[in-house]
């Protein structure tokens, strides 16, 4: 199936998803912290609202966040460190219009009450800047610290969407396994849309019927272009099985931008080393197949890091959606 035959738009929510996310086009943002941190798990956090205004400055669209209650040392990566919807709204008061995403929160290691009123408050509080990525969680050890059992993330990880779905309205009446609404309490604040931009990442422990249908969006991993075009591809056939209207698709990618521009590609963990030009036509091809928001990951990145953000800005961000 051809990507324009399905495409008759996206879905019209808040200000972050209506700008980060356009049919046939792709948009650049960046994974935080906006550090190089190859050599430790925690990275150091010095500037990090600096390197965010910059980042606005320049002309990406996005800057994403994680949720990593703990420093799992097997998983090598404690993220930002500091707790996602805190840093949402430390954002939202320094930059005005840069979008704010989280990739992903753990659904099954929160209450969805609390991640919704979390949600719906910084989004209010950024004008509408919030993307939501969900997950149902990969990191086992964390679950037992939080008296949650593992095995059934999947089944919770569903409850907590359905949830959280259900407070953006007024008034709800609801009941599922995460608690009853009555309809005689309310949730405030309203997220700024009908309701918050919710991105699936990956299976979540769901089918990918499930996926394509529930979510508002869809957030994998990195691949050779050619692969991942046919991956999305299937995603949009799914969306089309299930009757909804299209949908974005989103990717991360560790970078080491080269000063040399023509340098060629070659492989780190999850990405690659290449000079601008390389990763141009990388992430021209992936937009031609479908991919509509791409997440930088400087973390292996061996050039200073502002050099490397106004080299991007200069040399690959032109190309793109801005």
């Amino acid at each position: 199936m051809n990507y324009t035959s399905l495409n008759a738009g996206f879905p019209k929510l808040n200000r972050a998803y209506n700008t980060v996310f356009k049919p046939n086009r792709l948009s650049i943002g960046l994974v935080v912290p906006i550090a190089n941190y190859a050599q430790s798990v925690v990275p150091d956090m010095s500037g990090h609202i600096e390197r965010a205004q910059l980042a606005e400055a320049l002309g990406f669209s996005a800057l994403w966040l994680r949720d990593v209650p703990f420093n799992v040392p097997s998983f090598g990566d404690a993220g930002q460190m500091y707790d996602p919807f805190v840093y949402l709204g430390v954002l939202a008061a320094t930059t005005r219009n840069i979008a704010h995403g989280v990739a992903s929160v753990v659904l099954p290691l929160r209450h969805p009450a609390h991640v919704a009123k979390a949600a719906a408050t910084a989004d209010a509080l950024s004008g509408g800047r919030l993307l939501l990525g969900v997950a149902s969680g990969d990191r086992p050890d964390e679950y037992p610290a939080l008296n949650m059992t593992y095995a059934d993330r999947g089944e919770r990880f569903r409850e907590s969407v359905d949830y959280i779905n259900a407070v953006s309205q007024g008034y709800p009446q609801f009941q599922n396994g995460a608690g009853v609404l009555t309809g005689g309490i309310d949730m405030l604040p309203k997220p700024t849309a009908e309701h918050i931009p919710l991105l699936i990442t990956g299976g979540s422990q769901q089918s990918p019927e499930w996926v394509a249908q529930n979510g508002d969006g869809w957030m994998t991993y990195p691949r050779d272009a050619q692969t991942q075009g046919r991956v999305v591809a299937q995603f949009r056939q799914l969306i089309s099985k299930v009757g909804g209207i299209d949908k974005p698709v989103m990717q991360s990618l560790y970078v080491d931008v080269l000063d040399d521009a023509d340098a060629p590609a070659k492989p780190i963990h999850l990405g690659f080393q290449s000079g601008t030009r390389f990763l141009r036509r990388y992430l021209a091809k992936i937009q031609a197949l479908g991919m509509n928001h791409v997440a930088l990951n400087l973390r292996f990145n061996g050039a200073e890091i502002e050099t490397t953000l106004k080299r991007l800005a200069d040399d690959v961000l032109p190309d793109f959606a801005q």
